[in-house]
């Protein structure tokens, strides 16, 4: 079935195959700071099926408040918003494509197709899906629920009033192969299809939105792949950071920065937390906690209900600056890490490898409770033990902060890598062996005394 030129067609009367709609619109798209959004309903006309966007336009903030009236006019007026922190367009096309039956977004393409009546933007613009949530909760009196722990079967929805329910869908991490990304994708699908099932058999009308908070790919632009050449050494995670960091002001200024890709947490091995859009995007943490002097500098983030299971969620990070006299200079350290749950439970994690000089900033790809991290958080009471911490491409600066910008990142990746040790172990035994081979090729010796043609023939003594 063939969709019309246009991708963001309604699919209510001949709903089309999602990933034919999303791989024709993909052909069309240039701008790398956008995401996909998906949006179906329960009920009937929701959007005009002749509201179109032409090829490759990215949907504005403004456009986008337009098309989501539908959903404040509803007589349900129930909004499930499924939040992921990463997706793309080109998601739907290549990982369907190339791990053969496994279609990770089976459940999602299904819904759409059965759907009363549904819209696809293939191209919403980072900056109106990071604020999404903080418009709709202005656009009306809903009662807010969080869902982080991932466990729907239990959700209560009172449709008595409206109901925005907010799903924190799992976290695709970065620097993970395809297959554990396609594993990651298949069971936010399956969350979403549980979910949704769930209410269309208690017969509740509702309304979903399905998008992310930043891309996980980026398409390049034909105009400027002469320009990337020449910058072969720059990643492309560089590129995609599509929020500011969370920045502690004092009457003096900026005194911490604090950057994460994704800042997630998991208590009793059971209940995941997943902070990342609270602390970066929508910035609803509470840093009035936190304290800075010259020696000394807390970072304090305070949540209130980030899971349902947990009324509140303090979680510090202890910083000093000394001088040490072996380097002739100030270094800044991260000494410790504090979860205070409910304003009762404590646990404490010793930090490993995190410093760095006073005038620089740090960076490690991969920080938390896991042995395999090059920054591990060490439990340092029992408490610690029943948490398990994931933060990726954390960048943090305590001191010597200036125009409110981290300065020289300090890696937690020391000069010599496992690489690096690799090629130099295997250069020294190469070296021995060619060495050894010169010194027994200098010990081949000629004979002293040769047989002459024209007198006797020489003898040689046993004894020689």
């Amino acid at each position: 079935m063939n969709l019309p030129g246009v991708m963001t067609q309604l699919c209510a009367a001949a709903p089309a195959p999602l990933l034919c709609a999303l791989a024709l619109l993909f052909q069309t798209s240039l701008s790398a700071d956008h995401v996909p959004m998906l949006l179906w309903s329960t009920q009937r006309s929701q959007w005009n099926p002749d509201t179109a966007l032409h090829e490759g336009h990215v949907v504005s903030a403004q456009e986008l408040t337009v098309l989501l009236q539908p959903v404040f006019t509803q007589n349900s007026r129930n909004l499930i918003l499924f939040l992921q922190d990463t997706l793309s367009v080109d998601d739907f096309t290549y990982l369907s494509e190339s791990y053969g039956n496994k279609n990770p977004f089976q459940n999602v393409q299904e819904i759409l197709q059965s759907s009363p009546s549904s819209l696809v933007l293939p191209a919403v613009d980072c900056k109106a899906t990071r604020d999404l949530l903080s418009f709709l909760q202005a656009s009306e009196d809903w009662k807010l629920t969080n869902v982080t722990d991932l466990d729907v079967s239990h959700l209560e929805v009172n449709t008595s009033k409206p109901n925005l329910v907010v799903v924190q869908l799992r976290p695709l991490v970065s620097g993970l192969n395809e297959i554990s990304t396609l594993e990651a994708i298949a069971e936010n699908d399956k969350i979403i299809g549980r979910l949704t099932m769930d209410l269309q058999e208690r017969g509740i009308h509702f309304s979903v939105i399905y998008t992310a908070v930043r891309p996980s790919r980026i398409s390049r632009r034909t105009d400027v792949v002469w320009e990337l050449r020449r910058q072969l050494m720059a990643t492309e995670e560089e590129d995609n950071l599509s929020y500011p960091p969370l920045n502690v002001t004092t009457g003096n200024g900026t005194c911490i920065l604090f950057y994460a890709s994704n800042f997630s947490l998991n208590a009793n091995s059971s209940v995941l937390i997943d902070l990342t859009n609270a602390t970066f995007v929508t910035q609803t943490v509470d840093t009035s906690s936190s304290t800075c002097s010259d020696f000394n500098r807390t970072l304090s983030l305070k949540y209130t209900e980030p899971v349902n299971k947990i009324s509140s969620l303090e979680i510090r990070f202890l910083m000093t600056n000394k001088f040490y006299g072996g380097s002739a200079r100030n270094w800044f350290t991260l000494d410790s890490v504090e979860i205070i749950q409910d304003g009762e439970k404590f646990a404490k994690f010793n930090v490993s490898v995190i410093s760095a000089p006073a005038e620089y900033s740090f960076h490690c790809q991969l920080v938390g409770t896991s042995n395999l991290y090059p920054a591990r958080l060490i439990p340092s009471n029992n408490e610690a033990k029943n948490w398990d911490v994931f933060i990726s491409r954390l960048q943090i600066q305590g001191f010597n902060i200036e125009n409110n910008q981290f300065s020289y990142a300090s890696d937690c990746t020391g000069f010599f890598s496992p690489g690096i040790w690799m090629g130099l172990v295997t250069s020294i035994i190469l070296l021995w062996i060619l060495t050894y081979g010169i010194h027994m090729i200098m010990q081949l010796t000629t004979n002293s005394r040769f047989d002459d043609p024209k007198g006797p023939a020489l003898s040689v003594p046993q004894t020689e």
